[in-house]
Order: C-alpha cells, then structure tokens, then sequence
C-alpha cells in the first residue's frame, strides 16, 4: 500500500521514560507503515535538555511557531529527587510551561469515550472539555525563601519611573513569598479562544475564578471575558441557543459534580491543570484525554496530558512486562496529523487521522485493552494485553480499514 503523502513537517518533541518507550513504539507500529512522516525532530528528554540548558524547549518552541503544528510526548519536569537521580546542572522549569509561555493561547483536554468505562460521577452524561489558560501565573513564577524577620512588599517600577509598591507582609521569622503575573493581551486571547471553541461545539461555557477574593488579579480575568463576550460573541450564543455562564471556583467544582456534562469549563492555568487530571480519572483514566493547545497566532500543540509513567518505567528497564495506556499518546499523534492535512489541504491524512482514532476505541471496546482499563470496564472477558501487543492490536484494526 502506498503511503500517505505530508507536504509540511510537523514538529515531533520526544520526551522521557515509559511515554518514550511507547512513543517509539506508536511510531513504528502506526504512523511509519501507513504515513510518509516528515518531522522536525527534538528531543525534550530531560538528559537532553539538560545538555542544552533547556535551550532545545525553546528551538521547539520556536519550530512550532515556524509550521503551525506540534506533537509532543510527556516530559519529567525535575523536582530535587530527580536533580540528583539525573544529576542534573539545576531543576529546569516544566518544558510544557516554557512552550505555552512562548506560544500562548489555551489547552483543550477532552476525556476520550469508550463503551465500557463509565464515569464515576454517575450524573456525567457527556464528555466534559476543560479549557486551560497556557500563559503566566505559577507556572512563570518568581520565589523567594525568607530567612529572617522583614518586610515583604509588592513594587511595580513604571517605565517612566514612577513607583507603585504593596505591603505583601511583616515577616517575624522564616517563611516563603511567591509572585506570579499575567498579562491582558493573554486573558483576552484566552477568553476569546475559549468562547470560539464552545461556539463551534454549540456547548455551553463556563467560567471560574476566586473574584471574590483575588479583588484584583482574578477580577482582571472575570471583567475580560464578560467584556469580549458582550462585545463579540453574545448574539452569536444567543442565536445558537448556549449560554455563557460566569460563577466562583468553589460553585463550578460542586456544579460540574452534579451536572451531565456537555460543556466547556474554562480555567486559569493552575485550576486547569488540576481539574482536567480530576475529570480524566474521573471519565475513566488519565490516559484517556486528549490535550491540544490553540494558540491565537495559529499554532497548534498535541501531547499526552498524563505524566511519564514512572513506575512502569523502571520495570521496563528490569526486563519486566508492562501494560500500558497509549491511547493519549495515540490521540496526540493522530491530533496533529489531523490538523496538519487540515492546514494542507490532505484529505487523505485527515482520513487517516480519524481511523487511527476509530480503531484504537474499536479496539478497546471489543476488550483488547491495557491493565488499567480492565480494572475500570464493565465488559466481560476482557483480553489483557501488554504495552506493545496492545498498540499491536491496533495497527490490525488499521490495517483491516
């Protein structure tokens, strides 16, 4: 069979431990016999970016920004355990941040459906899509350890010198201090963003910070999105019959429990990155969820939203037999080639894009799965299989499509 032909590179970050073992093995099994790949390839592990002093994160950022289109493996961000397991020059900041931070724009995560895995929140009728800011806040901040009694002050210095400045706190002893920022431009791309893709669902939007508290910061986010959906999208959602719908963090945690999905909820970065993980597991597994950050420059970035896998990891680094999910890992692969035919004008790959996915869900719910998956399916004679011949699985339904 001949194999589909790519125009434009897309750019390929290769990433650490067991999501690396199978990202090779998705290659090999699923994407290389049936597509002609061309990638722009770097490698985002982390005894590589520590060799470049994290200067590879920013080329890949910077490769994006070139050709439109992303698919990224998960990466360690380092914590002092893993400086001294990779003996590392110092704990690099999360190369996801670095490449939202340079890219901008909002995450998408969506669970992936099968039959067979029901939520846990009995109520969840339908998928629920959270919708994570990708720019500033904890991610980008700036920390201080205190180690003696003194004052701690907030200080703005303007470009003409005057100076704006806010008692943070009166230290008596050793503490810590943390400052984060976000910018205007950032919450407007991210409100309109988040408004557009609710739209083209035809899904509600929910929106949710701690106004209430934050008088300030979070009250900037609250008043942006209320003035670009007034001026910008309301008749629109009027005419499609969805609303937009503002309320505090805590009030959208105990609504989104008691509701039947179907909806966006749009949150700041740190609140997204908490939540999609709660609402993956909840759907099923964190290796169930699709991740794609929209920038509004146009780019668009594809990966895993779960971690590295760890523990598998080291067994398969003892000789052990694993079984693990890479149905995320999958999806992201078939997420940027999706977009990239869609940008090219390549029905073909966009076609293949969507058998790749169907075939993988077929594959599941007619119970060839991954260990974590039999113990969440409620079908009967299920066949466990381990990590490759579970992608092995696939590439037969792939081929019989």
């Amino acid at each position: 069979m001949a194999k589909i032909q790519m125009t434009t590179p897309l750019v390929e970050m290769d990433g650490d431990e067991m999501t690396r073992i199978l990202w090779q093995m998705i290659k090999d099994e699923l994407i290389l016999p049936f597509v002609d790949l061309k990638a722009e390839y770097y490698d985002l592990g982390l005894k590589y970016r520590d060799e470049t002093d994290d200067q590879v994160t920013v080329d890949a950022a910077n490769a994006i920004k070139k050709y439109g289109v992303g698919v990224k493996c998960a990466t360690i961000t380092p914590n002092p355990a893993r400086v001294k397991e990779y003996n590392l020059k110092q704990m690099w900041k999360s190369p996801n941040g670095t490449l939202r931070a340079m890219l901008d724009g909002t995450v998408f995560r969506t669970p992936i459906i099968v039959k067979g895995i029901e939520p846990n929140v009995k109520s969840w009728k339908k998928p629920i899509t959270i919708a994570r800011h990708a720019y500033g806040d904890v991610y980008k901040n700036s920390e201080i350890r205190v180690q003696e009694p003194g004052t701690a002050k907030l200080v703005f210095t303007a470009a003409d010198g005057t100076v704006t400045e806010e008692k943070i706190f009166e230290f008596e002893g050793p503490g810590v201090l943390q400052g984060v920022y976000n910018i205007d431009d950032s919450i407007e791309s991210f409100a309109r963003s988040c408004l557009a893709y609710a739209l083209d669902l035809k899904q509600d939007l929910w929106f949710a910070t701690k106004d209430t508290i934050s008088k300030t910061y979070d009250r900037e986010f609250k008043e942006i999105f209320e003035k670009v959906y007034e001026e910008e999208f309301k008749d629109a959602y009027e005419k499609a019959g969805i609303t937009y719908f503002y309320t505090l963090i805590d009030d959208a945690v105990a609504r989104v429990m008691k509701s039947q999905g179907g909806f966006v909820w749009a949150c700041k970065n740190y609140d997204g990155d908490v939540f999609s993980d709660m609402l993956s597991s909840a759907f099923g597994s964190l290796a169930m969820m699709t991740s794609v950050l929209v920038s509004p420059n146009g780019y668009y970035e594809y990966e895993a939203a779960h971690g590295t896998v760890q523990r598998h990891y080291y067994k398969h680094l003892k000789g052990e037999e694993t079984s693990t999910n890479s149905v995320a890992t999958i999806f992201a692969w078939s997420g940027a080639m999706r977009k990239r035919g869609e940008l090219d004008q390549l029905p073909a790959l966009v076609d293949f894009a969507d058998r790749l996915e169907k075939a993988t869900i077929d594959t599941i719910e007619e119970g060839t799965m991954t260990g974590d998956l039999v113990l969440l399916t409620t079908l009967e004679n299920v066949n466990k299989v381990n990590s490759l011949d579970f992608i092995r699985a696939i590439r037969a339904k792939l081929e019989e499509a």
